[in-house]
């Protein structure tokens, strides 16, 4: 529940109660609000919220709006009818979220349409600030299961440890897989000793784009109402755009250096297709876990970069096997 999140944690203001906030109807004048300001303001002044004849929630009017209108105007003609409400039972993020998206600073809380409190602006940049904080420590496999996990750098180091380590055991999995890759090319590698300078290039740049695509879609899927389809279909035709620039230079370097026009295209194809599975797995990871219930950002850093590492290797060699031979 919102209001036991909220209560619950000293960064976070409490609800604001209904008699703090200041509720007019329909039809009370923008002049008659003036007045009521004028002679008693309530505690918490961030905006009128406004109910109708049954009171019920009917929106709320952003106060500079109050102020500059004409006195004689009613609220619902002011009255922002789409402005964002929450639940007690609502995920804080999402209100959060809500808020930003609409560009008000707070979000009335409603039970069965009345309206009962507030969030208040300072404890909706509390828990932005917090989510985006464990965000990071999950995108970078650190697990955040309390608190105290917040301060990674002020833990003893063994609990830095432990909560950094559990994912990146499966990156050590991961990289005896790429190991074993490796060494299934190992022919090709002692014919063609310069396809192995590249390997380096390859991992780099396809990690380095799947990081991309997932610092954008653990924030992004929370928010975003689009199929997967469609943006499957958007970061893959992304990361071939990229790959397709990446690729388009690093080619032509790469026949350059070693004047071996074979091997320049191999290492931009290469580069084009790694982009391509860079942002799906990007992608692809952080949704599975969402779907499965877990948190989008937990792990997939760790956990995407081992997989675009082995299959960037699975791709180069087998364009490079394919291309220059071996």
């Amino acid at each position: 529940m919102l209001n036991g999140l909220w209560m619950s944690t000293n960064a976070l203001a409490p609800l604001v109660p209904v008699e703090h906030l200041l509720v007019c109807g329909l039809d009370d004048r923008a002049g008659g609000v003036l007045d009521r300001l004028a002679s008693r303001p309530p505690p918490s002044l961030v905006a009128v919220f406004v109910v109708d004849e049954t009171d019920g929630f009917a929106g709320a009017v952003d106060l500079g709006r109050v102020l500059s209108a004409d006195p004689a105007v009613p609220l619902k003609d002011l009255v922002d009818v789409a402005w964002p409400s929450a639940r007690y039972d609502d995920d804080p993020e999402q209100v959060a979220s809500r808020a930003l998206g609409h560009g008000v600073i707070t979000v009335p809380v409603l039970d069965a349409g009345r309206l009962v409190a507030a969030v208040s602006p300072e404890a909706l940049m509390a828990i932005l600030r917090r989510e985006h904080v464990e965000d990071l420590h999950r995108l970078t496999g650190i697990q955040s299961e309390d608190a105290r996990t917040r301060e990674a750098l002020e833990e003893p180091p063994a609990r830095r440890a432990r909560h950094r380590l559990p994912w990146l055991l499966v990156g050590l999995a991961g990289s005896m897989v790429a190991a074993v890759v490796v060494s299934r090319f190992e022919r090709m590698l002692s014919g063609r000793v310069a396809i192995s300078y590249f390997v380096p290039a390859i991992v780099y740049l396809a990690d380095a784009i799947g990081t991309q695509t997932e610092a954008v879609v653990v924030r992004g899927l929370s928010l975003s109402r689009r199929r997967l389809g469609e943006l499957l279909g958007g970061e893959l035709r992304t990361g071939l755009i990229m790959g397709l620039v990446l690729g388009g230079l690093g080619g032509p370097m790469a026949a350059l250096l070693f004047d071996d026009g074979a091997l320049g295209v191999a290492v931009g194809v290469s580069i084009l297709v790694a982009g391509g599975f860079a942002t799906s797995i990007g992608l692809l990871l952080p949704w599975l876990l969402q779907r499965t219930g877990s948190d989008p950002a937990l792990g997939s850093g760790p956990v995407a970069t081992i997989v675009q590492d082995v299959l960037s290797l699975v791709v180069y060699f087998a364009i490079a096997t394919f291309i220059v031979g071996g």
